[in-house]
């Protein structure tokens, strides 16, 4: 039989030479768990700090998967909040995606490779995984819930609700989406620049975007991540998944990854934090070609979410709106890397001040 719980000695194996009670003391050797190929190693492997639950666990801490835990879907899975015996809040992410069992153990097998290489502040912290009943990612969980369930409060779904105050809950201010913007550029620069391997995300969006205790942003949501390794310029890849609004040019015509691919939805997501608007809207307008014409005309307040008001600090706005012209060019080569993002425009800026 072919079934993927009954295959899953061979993610056991893997799992016994990858996680910490199974890494060999001398650590020489990277593995590589993305696609079966191999690619040199760019930094030595830091001892991964997550662990394999068992389904016991998971299951208790979200009373059987219960929907009233169910706090977000996705086309690739589900999501549940759970309490750990010890206390702990975790987020349980269970893979759903239709296709062939061996399909599904790869695209486990990526986006854990992936995470579970990551560690910066702004990145969501994986605390294991469990391959008994079905596959499942654990993280930590973030209670004050996404990025766009926090800035679109008026418009919450009902799972979006369950993580977030309310739906009576007043703009988000623009000290708070400043904050927002600047960590989550530090966190796509560790992606690009700061981990083992070139990350490219993919799915940069407010949604994907999770909210500490501290309303420290955190990326999430790695299903669609991809490795670069080193010697690459750039990868193809098929098919083009995403999010309209906030795919670039040259992924959504010719399904070309890079870098480059991350900055541009960036982009979009500083317009969505200074406008407060979706990257789509109701009537299929994208959020780019709303706010182009004000970019190009410089009339920089029309940009502004009206809720704010007056609230909001220009010489931010200016620097926000310049980083977001230059990372939603349509030409790649145009573009910004993370590093000059950060280093030439957001932190000079605050130097400066």
């Amino acid at each position: 039989m072919k079934q993927l719980y009954l295959r899953s000695r061979s993610l056991k194996r893997l799992f016994s030479s990858l996680s910490p009670s199974g890494i060999s003391k001398k650590g020489s050797t990277e593995t590589s768990i993305d696609s079966g190929k191999a690619e040199p190693a760019v930094k030595p492997a830091p001892k991964p700090t997550w662990r394999c639950f068992s389904y016991e666990e998971i299951h208790k801490a979200t009373n059987g998967f219960h929907q009233d835990n169910l706090v977000g879907t996705g086309g690739y899975a589900e999501v549940y909040r759970g309490e750990l015996e010890n206390g702990q809040v975790i987020a349980v992410k269970r893979l759903t995606r239709a296709g062939n069992d061996e399909q599904k153990e790869k695209e486990f097998l990526t986006e854990l490779g992936t995470v579970g290489h990551v560690r910066h502040p702004n990145i969501t912290a994986l605390l294991g995984c469990c391959i008994d009943q079905d596959l499942h990612l654990i993280f930590e969980f973030s209670s004050r819930g996404s990025v766009s369930s926090n800035l679109h409060s008026t418009q919450l779904s009902h799972e979006e609700s369950r993580c977030t105050a309310g739906t009576n809950s007043p703009p988000m201010e623009w000290k708070l989406r400043y904050k927002i913007a600047l960590g989550t550029a530090r966190g796509l620069h560790y992606l690009h620049k700061g981990c083992q391997r070139r990350i490219i995300h993919r799915d940069i969006k407010t949604s994907n975007v999770l909210l500490s205790d501290s309303f420290e942003p955190q990326i999430s949501d790695f299903g669609l991540a991809k490795w670069l390794p080193t010697e690459w310029n750039h990868r193809a890849v098929a098919p083009i998944e995403g999010t309209f609004g906030c795919l670039a040019p040259e992924y959504f015509t010719h399904g070309i990854v890079d870098e480059k691919t991350d900055v541009f939805a960036f982009g979009v997501f500083i317009l969505e934090m200074i406008s407060g608007r979706k990257p789509v809207d109701g009537s299929h307008k994208s959020l780019l070609s709303w706010a182009r014409p004000y970019l190009n005309d410089g009339k920089l307040e029309m940009l502004v979410d009206a809720r704010l008001g007056e609230d909001y600090d220009i010489n931010q706005l200016k620097r926000l709106t310049f980083i977001a012209s230059l990372c939603v060019r349509a030409n790649a080569a145009w573009r910004p890397s993370m590093t000059e993002v950060i280093t030439d425009y957001l932190l000079f800026f605050i130097q400066k001040k």
